[in-house]
């Protein structure tokens, strides 16, 4: 029964194959064009973010793997959803070498059982496979999940360090322009105070603004959309009254800014709460060992064990 399930399995597997390899649909010239386009722009934004940043380097052939494995995915019409590329922009890694970890990390777990378990199946000669298949099928579904995981755990700290840096980045702005400087200089200015990698991330974003020709309050409402930062977002859409109407928002950065430090205050307290009553339940854990400890001799010689 086991070898007529793993021959089906193997079957099924060939017919899969062979129905993704012819599955690919033509695209036409515009379209294919402005596909290279979007790939240039993409791999040029992605080289700013890899580049002198501290990140974990990408070897050549993880990005080669990557690469055939996003080109193969986006010709059938998959893409890595919306959150996942944002976690994957705050954390500075590339498309193709998240993909490339993926599959690697994968591979590993569908061959972690079995090289875990062989031993103990031949020294008990036993066939049945049935077992270990379900292992490989499990393990590779966990090792497959473990980069998308590690990488939304590494973007939430990221993120809450680059809002950290945005109310900080506010109040700079504010003097600026309570300085008489202009929207532009006052943000290159307040961009240029600090060399972290969130301040660095927005000065490249309003270097590349300035040699675009876009405007940098809309560079930085990109820039939020691309990282999912709210904050941003609120910064450009407050710039863009400045530049529109004319308006006099040096008082609203100054409070968002404000505001912005409250909220961060509480989001420690109540992470520090959170971590106190962790300690808590381990204290009392400990405690219940310890009497369990001390009582066991005096129970197993009231109940003969």
């Amino acid at each position: 029964m086991t070898a007529v399930m793993l021959a089906g399995a193997v079957a099924g597997l060939g017919v899969l194959a062979l129905v993704l390899q012819f599955a690919r649909s033509g695209s036409s010239g515009p379209v294919g064009l402005a596909a290279l386009d979007a790939d240039r722009r993409r791999v040029r934004r992605e080289a700013g973010l890899l580049t002198g940043r501290g990140h974990d380097s990408e070897s050549l052939r993880m990005r080669r793997l990557g690469s055939a494995l996003r080109l193969w995915l986006e010709s059938r019409g998959w893409q890595l959803p919306a959150p996942l590329r944002a976690d994957l922009s705050v954390v500075g890694r590339s498309v193709e070498g998240h993909l490339a970890s993926t599959a690697m990390a994968a591979l590993a777990g569908l061959f972690a059982p079995a090289v875990m378990f062989a031993p103990a199946t031949l020294l008990a000669g036993s066939t049945d496979l049935a077992a270990p298949l379900w292992l490989a099928l499990v393990g590779a579904l966990l090792g497959a999940l473990l980069p998308t995981l590690q990488v939304r755990s590494q973007a939430q700290e990221r993120r809450r360090d680059f809002r950290h840096v945005v109310s900080s980045f506010l109040d700079l702005v504010a003097m600026n322009l309570a300085g008489g400087r202009g929207v532009p200089e006052a943000l290159s200015s307040a961009a240029a105070i600090s060399d972290g990698w969130a301040m660095v991330r927005i000065r490249d974003t309003l270097a590349t603004a300035r040699l675009q020709g876009v405007t940098p309050w809309a560079a930085l409402g990109e820039l939020g959309d691309e990282v999912a930062v709210e904050e941003l977002r609120d910064l450009a859409a407050a710039l863009a009254l400045v530049a529109e109407d004319g308006a006099k928002v040096r008082d609203s950065l100054a409070a968002r800014a404000t505001s912005m430090r409250q909220r961060e205050l509480a989001d420690a307290e109540g992470r520090a709460q959170q971590r106190s009553q962790s300690m808590l339940v381990a204290q009392l854990l400990l405690c219940v060992g310890f009497l369990l400890f001390l009582t066991y001799p005096a129970v197993s010689n009231i109940l003969g064990i």
